[in-house]
């Protein structure tokens, strides 16, 4: 036996002595506590606290939960957004799509905008947000939505889930 071994073998059965001698000072703060030495009881007969009564959540209608249509003053926010680039990241594959925002409402808005990034077929292989703060009306911006994970070649952008929020006068 070399010595290299003789070593290793010494310092494993330390190691192992070590553990175990920790593990025997710490048994009795790991040990489960003691069974309850207090008579059972039997249940109530009556409750003991009067129960809210049970409704069932409500859920509206799909009719009803559509955003309200826009007014005749008020332009769709689908007219506000507009994707003027859908690019992947060559290096890592990972998906972005650049929107433009032009407020076309009579008031300050804020924008949430969702992007989804779909292969070939069309399936969805990764999504993005942004959003857009207090931009006033007729003014514009351009942001960058980016996926998360890497697509394959060919993925296009779709916008989805749109909202204008109006912020100010």
């Amino acid at each position: 036996m070399t010595l290299a071994v003789g070593g290793g073998l010494v310092v494993a059965g330390a190691v192992v002595a070590l553990v175990y001698s920790a593990m025997s000072s710490v048994e009795d703060s790991i040990a489960l506590p003691p069974r309850s030495e207090a008579p059972y009881s039997e249940p109530y007969e009556e409750d003991p606290y009067e129960e809210e009564p049970y409704e069932e959540p409500y859920e509206e209608d799909p009719a009803e939960a559509a955003a309200p249509e826009p007014t005749a003053t008020e332009p769709d926010v689908k007219k506000d957004v507009t994707i003027t680039a859908c690019t992947r990241d060559p290096q890592i594959g990972w998906q972005s799509a650049k929107v433009k925002v032009v407020n076309g409402s009579s008031t300050t808005a804020s924008y949430h905008i969702g992007v989804e990034f779909l292969d070939k077929d069309g399936t969805k292989v990764a999504d993005g947000v942004t959003g857009v703060l207090d931009l006033g009306p007729g003014k514009s911006v351009v942001e960058e939505v980016h996926g998360l994970g890497e697509v394959p070649q060919g993925t296009t952008c779709r916008l989805v889930d749109l909202t204008r929020m109006p912020t100010g006068d």
